[in-house]
């Protein structure tokens, strides 16, 4: 029951936003039968997998994670979020027990047992089973979890073609001196934090600031801004996560012809932007149309970030850029 719960908030934390879909639909896969989560070699289903409540993924958040897409039975960029993964784990000196192959494989093998095509997966590797003190010494065995859901869609396409609210969050990104967040580990609680301030005020998401006070990113996106032939994003010295999608968008509105330009943006610029939009695997390309009741561009999507989504929903149906399920 715990784990149920844990997994279940831990879930919903990154990605959901408002959806038609029910939580009792969501525990479905296609077939309509209760969905199986893969934990460390064996699959359950989902109201009978359970993690120990000494893991320490659960008592400290010491873990890493990916959240991943698959479009038409294609994982969408799979060997680039393992390779995060691996890269997030390094990090934090977590030593993941499976090879990267054997990792893509389990990936796969959830989707297919689950019977999805068009699914959203979660990927998280704990520290494992220990005890109350924080020493990761006492935690012999990492634990693999991974979930697989039917894909839920963060924003319509009515609110995609209107755009997002936003403001401006009291909450400071973690320097990267610090817990950064370049490392997609399991501590979101910065991100919490400051989507509850969006929430308590009714904006879509929150943009969060780096310590100097320049932008990072937003909860659980990349920004990017346009002005004029320039598209500007955030640098990693202000602690966004190197996001996989915002990779995508980059190379897109390079082939555009658009000038990718990295660098610190302060919050008057973002005002003065003609557009500015969201990248991430969930939220996909989304439209900045307000940020603390200041119209950003013509308060909707705009003419660069309409060309840049057409372009990367004709990437993802490109087998190429992904790997087969079956």
């Amino acid at each position: 029951m715990i784990l149920s719960i844990f997994l279940y908030v831990f879930l919903q934390s990154r990605i959901l936003g408002t959806t038609e879909n029910t939580s009792e639909e969501r525990c479905l896969n296609l077939s309509g039968k209760e969905s199986l989560i893969y934990i460390d070699g064996e699959y359950y289903p989902r109201s009978e997998a359970k993690i120990s409540v000494f893991d320490h993924g659960f008592l400290y958040g010491d873990g890493v994670f990916e959240g991943i897409r698959s479009y038409n039975g294609i994982v969408f960029k799979l060997k680039e979020h393992i390779d995060r993964l691996y890269y997030s784990a390094r990090a934090i000196m977590l030593n993941i027990p499976m090879t990267k192959e054997e990792m893509t494989e389990a990936v796969l093998e959830t989707l297919r047992r689950n019977n999805l095509k068009d699914a959203y997966v979660r990927l998280i590797v704990t520290r494992g089973k220990g005890d109350l003190g924080i020493d990761p010494r006492k935690c012999p065995k990492p634990s693999v979890i991974i979930i697989a859901v039917p894909l839920l869609q963060l924003y319509d396409e009515k609110k995609r073609e209107s755009g997002m609210s936003m403001i401006v969050s009291w909450v400071r990104r973690d320097p990267v001196d610090a817990t950064t967040h370049e490392i997609k580990s399991l501590n979101y609680l910065n991100s919490i934090l400051a989507k509850i301030e969006a929430n308590n005020v009714g904006a879509d998401e929150a943009i969060i600031l780096d310590s100097n006070g320049f932008i990072s990113e937003a909860t659980a996106e990349n920004i990017f801004i346009v002005k004029g032939d320039m598209i500007i994003t955030p640098p990693s010295t202000s602690g966004p996560l190197p996001g996989i999608t915002a990779c995508v968008i980059k190379e897109i509105a390079q082939k555009l012809g658009y000038q990718v330009i990295e660098k610190g943006i302060t919050v008057a610029e973002l005002y003065g932007a003609d557009e500015a939009f969201v990248t991430g695997t969930a939220a996909e390309v989304m439209p900045i149309r307000e940020v603390n009741k200041r119209q950003i561009g013509e308060g909707k999507m705009g003419p660069v970030t309409r060309k840049i989504l057409e372009k990367f929903r004709e990437f993802i149906k490109d087998p190429k850029n992904g790997v087969p399920i079956w």
